[in-house]
């Protein structure tokens, strides 16, 4: 593999780890992080302050019937549309645990990896050739979606693209991931 692959799959698996985190929300309304353009310190990696919840984990139903589909794309700052051909895709319950990883990544920053246990309750699919990319087997409830683009020239990444949905047992739903 190329140094360039191998650097976009780092920085996926980062991701997937990152959102995998999950925790009960029980109360009040869920609203996406705030999108934040600055790069931020690459160097520095953020450490968590939500513990992760081995408790609220196991009340967590790991497979259901939903799904998610949807097209990732990036509009670079010159204007054109970049297509994310063969990328990773992550659904990850959207709880607190995950929140804090999404407000992070969202800023440009690092945050430290999710505890492992979390990686049960993340879907993750590959775009296609055209971007488009479906998520099955999902349960019911509130998720972050997540991708990002390889920027011309395999240098370098687009922004993390975060949206959220919510589902109900056996519904599929359109996701717009892009930005």
């Amino acid at each position: 593999m190329t140094g360039r692959r191998l650097r976009a799959i780092g920085a996926l698996t980062l991701m997937t780890l990152v959102l995998a985190g999950c925790e009960s929300l029980s109360t009040g309304s869920l609203s996406m992080p705030q999108i934040f353009d600055s790069p931020g310190d690459e160097e520095t990696v953020v450490a968590r302050q939500v513990e992760f919840p081995a408790d609220e984990y196991a009340k967590l139903d790991k497979q259901g019937s939903a799904a998610v589909q949807g097209r990732l794309t990036y509009t670079a700052p010159g204007g054109d549309t970049v297509i994310g051909a063969d990328e990773l895709i992550s659904v990850a319950p959207a709880t607190r645990y995950a929140a804090e990883a999404a407000d992070v990544a969202l800023s440009g920053r690092k945050i430290e990896p999710a505890d492992p246990r979390a990686r049960a309750y993340t879907h993750t699919a590959r775009t296609n050739a055209d971007g488009y990319f479906v998520v099955r087997g999902l349960p019911a409830g509130v998720f972050y979606v997540a991708g990002s683009v390889l920027l011309p020239g395999g240098d370098a990444r687009s922004p993390i693209i975060i949206r959220q949905v919510e589902l109900t047992a056996g519904q599929a739903r359109d996701v717009d991931l892009s930005r």
